[in-house]
């Protein structure tokens, strides 16, 4: 049977693909931001950690889907996903492979239990795909696992609730544990955190209510799941809305859980960057040590 053994979270912002490709991400200014992802890098590179599947969960930025389609929640079924061009190119990373037979089994599970799921079968990903995995997994030439693209819309409103968002993950929790097949699978919340890039507010970064949010993923989920849209607008910015993508995640863990490594930077790129590792405290190995890493300052507290 099939098994969601974790979960994980993390920023997607496009700089990060940036620095790893022009080489700057020693640097003074990226350097603390790919030091706090490398306890996670070494934790999923273990045997005992690695994935067989990942349900990544992100949201596309205007190159598969435009304003003539926009899904709600939508599944990519198909057997390869190549990066998509952003106006500059693709980036120079591997095709996402994808996992059809336990993706079409999600995409049937979902739309029993209600969910109106968008299926494709051919899909570029964007930068919400493909930097987390580089993130995690670094410069390679082929992902190390399986890849089941989920974009959610969260650019063209109305977005999906947060209550919705985390009811979708206990589904999935569900739908893979329907599965015959034997496989370690985590399920990726991306996107996020507080940030908003355009306007009087652009810059915005809200620290206070990312470690909240962060501290109510972890320990009351059902409760940060009734936030409203206007929350998120008001207190994290126009793209802070992206946190919703997290709730799948926390949704498909189960009621409790063991917090093993948080880290949270800013600013990077203009934002806030969160990741996480989760896992159901039933189930959870070991914490990472240090288990939490806090870096950076806000732009505010960098004036003062």
């Amino acid at each position: 049977m099939a098994r969601v053994t974790t979960g994980i979270t993390s920023s997607h912002i496009p700089a990060l693909g940036a620095a790893i490709q022009t080489g700057t991400l020693h640097n003074d200014y990226w350097g603390p931001v790919f030091a706090g992802y490398e306890p996670i890098k070494q934790w999923i590179a273990k045997p005992e950690n690695k994935p067989d599947v990942i349900v990544l969960v992100y949201n596309d930025h205007a190159s598969a889907f435009d304003m003539n389609i926009i899904p709600t929640f939508a599944i990519g079924c198909g057997e390869r996903f190549k990066p998509a061009d952003e106006g500059w190119g693709p980036r120079p990373v591997p095709d996402v492979i994808g996992h059809p037979d336990l993706a079409w089994h999600i995409a049937q599970s979902l739309i029993l239990d209600d969910f109106d799921m968008c299926i494709f079968n051919q899909m570029d990903v964007d930068h919400g795909c493909t930097v987390p995995l580089s993130m995690m997994f670094g410069e390679v030439d082929e992902w190390p696992c399986k890849v089941i693209p989920f974009p959610v819309n969260v650019v063209t409103y109305p977005p999906p609730s947060g209550a919705r968002c985390f009811a979708l993950g206990d589904s999935i929790k569900a739908a893979v544990e329907s599965f015959p097949e034997d496989l370690n699978v985590h399920v990726w919340g991306t996107g996020g955190m507080s940030h908003q890039l355009q306007g009087p507010r652009a810059g915005l970064i809200n620290k206070e209510f990312d470690l909240d949010f962060i501290d109510q993923l972890i320990k009351d989920p059902e409760t940060l799941s009734k936030k409203p849209h206007i929350e998120y607008l008001r207190e994290a910015g126009s793209e802070g809305i992206e946190l919703v993508m997290w709730l799948i995640m926390r949704g498909a863990l189960g009621d409790k859980v063991k917090d093993l490594y948080t880290f949270y930077h800013i600013p990077a790129s203009n934002t806030a960057l969160g990741a996480l590792i989760l896992q159901p405290e039933d189930t959870a190995g070991e914490a990472l040590d240090p288990r939490r890493v806090m870096s950076g300052k806000s732009l505010a507290e960098a004036a003062e």
